[in-house]
């Protein structure tokens, strides 16, 4: 799968990068990838592709500060901030690309 890119806007207005990697039939499930401190989505890309999953969806972000998101490299004002970006993401992720969130496995999150 070839990744496509997106953006999305957080919970303060700030638009985040991310990456999404989509089978060509729509996915019930995803997979949601997030990096270490200092590196981005695209390092992501040869371990979606070794993964081979072909039934579900896998989305990577761009944290602020890395990547081809805004802001000072590896600055948050917070770890609430953090949290809020990552709900953000996921119920982006929800409604843009229409998977439900669910609260099956513990990875998953619940609003």
């Amino acid at each position: 799968m070839k990744p496509q890119q997106h953006t999305m806007t957080t919970w303060d207005g700030s638009e985040l990068f991310y990456r999404a990697w989509r089978p060509a039939q729509p996915a019930r499930n995803a997979l949601l990838l997030f990096h270490r401190g200092h590196e981005h989505s695209g390092r992501w890309a040869e371990f979606v592709e070794t993964l081979d999953l072909q039934e579900m969806a896998v989305f990577a972000w761009d944290a602020r500060g890395h990547g081809r998101s805004p802001g000072d490299r590896g600055f948050a004002p917070n770890i609430g901030a953090v949290v809020q970006d990552v709900d953000a993401f996921v119920q982006h992720v929800s409604k843009r690309h229409d998977i439900p969130v669910t609260t099956r496995g513990c990875s998953a999150l619940a609003t």
